[in-house]
């Protein structure tokens, strides 16, 4: 049918023609849309405290000391249960968060900006890997790391990115593709660019040399730093595709630890979810499956991009990480082409020949061929307060995509479109 091709290409044309760049920081409450003090974003489709998972559960506890809304883990429980706190996807509000992605009133965030289309994009500062707020831990030693990267970290980065301007994103993570990232769970080149970049700026920041050097340590440190600008660089390119009439094209995959959750641009803000999947890979010391949540996080927008899990051939390194082998990366990639519509015109992977990565999920294309679209991830401990113990390879549930083309094909027929 020529109207749904020619809505795939007017999808396609808004993806590939997307400038993500980043423009600033500010706090979530005076600049994520809609947020107030008593609201908790958080990860993938509406979820309900009822049917939150241990790790979701336990960033929310987290979340609520951390707002000093709850003094303990006791407290925050019976807050988070009464009602007075609204829960919502980061996705309703323009933002992204990495596996809980918790985003509470307080909370520093980057802001993004697509200069093609003006919509703009939020995320958290990473914290890091292992016993962090994200994974579900709450610790004491956890909500300290939150406050210095709110009263020290933040300050000196806002500070160096109004003194540096705006940074293109979305050439950075070109460049960091052809150096052995994927920018989902490897982000070491993309990270390092990044430090690069905004090096000279943060020595010009009037902030003391101690907490420049302590900056410099944190990201250095953090190979993990750049995951949360290119989550938000990804949704700010999807998100203008999002209501395209007639399209087939997922422009939202994501999770909350209890279901997983596509969005198609012909459908709109619509949800189709399943539940989410346990996920394949390589466990800490001490870990196996048994202590592993059901998949969680909105960082399978990368995925949704065509980066993170559809161009591990590019990041060989990353099966050290998430089990497998160099060829294992290549045929993931290989198998991603078959249910999308394009090859990126920018991020270009050189163990493919330099063709672009895998573009555009077509919802027709995964339910005939019956090929899922592949992630890369961490593995959260089922348990609130534990954080992470492990990364690994999953899919979403089939029945999204079946849900979404059955929903699309009777919203053809309303329109009389199948005669």
């Amino acid at each position: 049918m020529d109207f749904i091709e020619e809505a795939n290409k007017k999808v396609l044309e808004i993806i590939q023609s997307a400038q993500p760049t980043l423009i600033g920081m500010g706090v979530a409450k005076d600049v994520v849309p809609g947020m107030h003090k008593h609201m908790m974003l958080h990860a993938g489709p509406p979820i309900t405290w009822e049917k939150m998972s241990g790790p979701l559960r336990g960033a929310v506890i987290g979340g609520l000391i951390y707002e000093g809304l709850a003094s303990t883990p006791e407290e925050a429980e019976k807050l988070a249960a009464s009602g007075d706190i609204e829960f919502d996807p980061c996705h309703h509000h323009s933002a992204v968060g990495p596996m809980a992605g918790v985003v509470t009133a307080s909370m520093p965030v980057f802001i993004l900006e697509n200069k093609t289309y003006g919509n703009k994009s939020y995320c958290t500062q990473n914290e890091g890997l292992g016993t962090v707020l994200r994974f579900g831990a709450f610790s004491d030693q956890v909500i300290t790391h939150l406050k210095w990267m709110e009263k020290t970290l933040y300050p000196i980065m806002k500070e160096a990115i109004e003194i540096h301007g705006p940074i293109d994103l979305k050439n950075m993570i070109a460049q960091a593709v052809q150096m052995g990232d994927e920018v989902h769970n490897r982000n070491k080149a993309a990270t390092s660019l990044f430090i690069r970049e905004i090096a000279s700026s943060i020595l010009k920041t009037n902030s003391s040399k101690e907490d420049q050097v302590k900056v410099f340590d944190f990201m250095n440190s953090n190979d993990h730093f750049f995951l949360n600008l290119s989550m938000p660089a990804a949704k700010a390119s999807l998100d203008p595709a999002g209501g395209v009439k007639h399209s087939t094209v997922v422009y939202t995959m994501c999770r909350n630890g209890t279901e997983f959750g596509i969005r198609v641009a012909g459908l709109g803000d619509r949800w189709f979810t399943g539940p989410a999947a346990i996920i394949d890979g390589l466990y800490f010391p001490g870990y196996s499956m048994a202590d592993a949540n059901p998949d969680i996080g909105d960082s399978c927008i990368t995925e949704t991009l065509g980066i993170g899990g559809f161009s591990m051939a590019t990041a060989p390194a990353i099966v050290q990480f998430v089990g497998g082998t160099p060829q294992d990366a290549v045929n993931y990639t290989t198998r991603m082409y078959e249910i999308t519509l394009e090859e990126s015109n920018s991020y270009k992977l050189p163990p493919m020949n330099f063709r672009g990565s895998p573009t555009g999920i077509d919802i027709r294309r995964v339910v005939e061929t019956q090929i899922l679209p592949v992630i890369n991830t961490g593995i959260a401990h089922k348990d609130a307060g534990v954080g992470q113990v492990g990364a690994g390879v999953v899919y979403p549930p089939m029945n999204c995509f079946e849900d979404a083309l059955e929903a699309y094909v009777e919203l053809l027929d309303d329109e009389g479109l199948l005669d």
